[in-house]
């Protein structure tokens, strides 16, 4: 059974005009309505960083999460320790989700932190989610590459996987931040960390053009990846793509390409 993860909050966050409340709310409570297994609904970032996020409090507490019934678990963003303790403070969040990025370059730009600061940030954010009872979701960014020309090799990836298995971390997506990775690395990636963790869930947050989303979609499940994220539309991505077609997954075309699979 494939975990697909919808990500209204990727998708709105590089929304160029500012999208009220109200919107959110009523978009939000639709898509917990769906059946998806995870909806990455906002962050506790900073607003001068993401002012489209700034109202996640507010929308957490409209979204009336429990009277809705759903089975699908909220995630939220957290860029730093700051973010993780105000998340925690929520019932309705299951899981936490730190971008961590194997480029420095990016790191800094993301998160303003090093590698080694962010990492120190993971081993905290770790320990907060284990004291809350939350699960904390690390995105391992630039995963297949970076436009930067920072180092890069399969084994870099392998080595921040397994630092953050060390730690207990229980999901970890790949994350193919500007839409670079090839189907045979997606598939080589996928395949060799799936036999080493076994109790780690893998996953896969996928950049992509029309033209190469069912390739990749392919190579993840061809190597055993279960868990996907997505955006309906495809709307999103990354700003530091420097290309508007380098958008999210595509939702709907992962459920069509699932069911003619005969995916559940």
């Amino acid at each position: 059974m494939i975990e697909l993860v919808e990500c209204p909050r990727d998708a709105m966050q590089g929304w160029h005009r500012p999208i009220n409340t109200d919107t959110k709310v009523a978009y939000l409570k639709a898509l917990l309505k769906v059946g998806f297994s995870v909806l990455d609904f906002g962050s506790f970032v900073s607003p001068k960083a993401i002012p489209q996020m700034a109202d996640t409090k507010e929308v957490l507490s409209r979204l009336d999460y429990k009277s809705l019934q759903t089975k699908t678990k909220l995630l939220a963003i957290i860029a730093n320790v700051r973010g993780a303790q105000e998340a925690c403070q929520y019932e309705e969040i299951h899981y936490l989700g730190f971008p961590f990025s194997i480029s420095e370059t990016f790191q800094r730009r993301n998160t303003n932190s090093t590698l080694a600061e962010s990492f120190d940030r993971v081993k905290q954010i770790q320990q907060l989610c284990q004291a809350h009872g939350k699960a904390l979701v690390i995105y391992l960014s630039m995963g297949f590459g970076n436009p930067y020309g920072d180092a890069y090799s399969p084994e870099i990836l392998q080595d921040w996987a397994a630092k953050m298995a060390n730690l207990g971390i229980k999901t970890i997506s790949l994350a193919d931040t500007v839409g670079l990775a090839t189907p045979a690395q997606i598939k080589e990636a996928v395949q060799e960390l799936i036999p080493q963790y076994p109790a780690i869930t893998f996953g896969v947050h996928l950049h992509a053009t029309r033209q190469n989303s069912k390739a990749k979609i392919q190579a993840a499940l061809e190597a055993g990846c279960i868990r996907f994220d997505g955006a309906l539309k495809g709307i999103g991505g990354c700003p530091m793509a420097q290309d508007d077609l380098v958008g999210n997954m595509d939702t709907e075309l992962m459920i069509d390409m699932f069911k003619s699979k005969g995916i559940n």
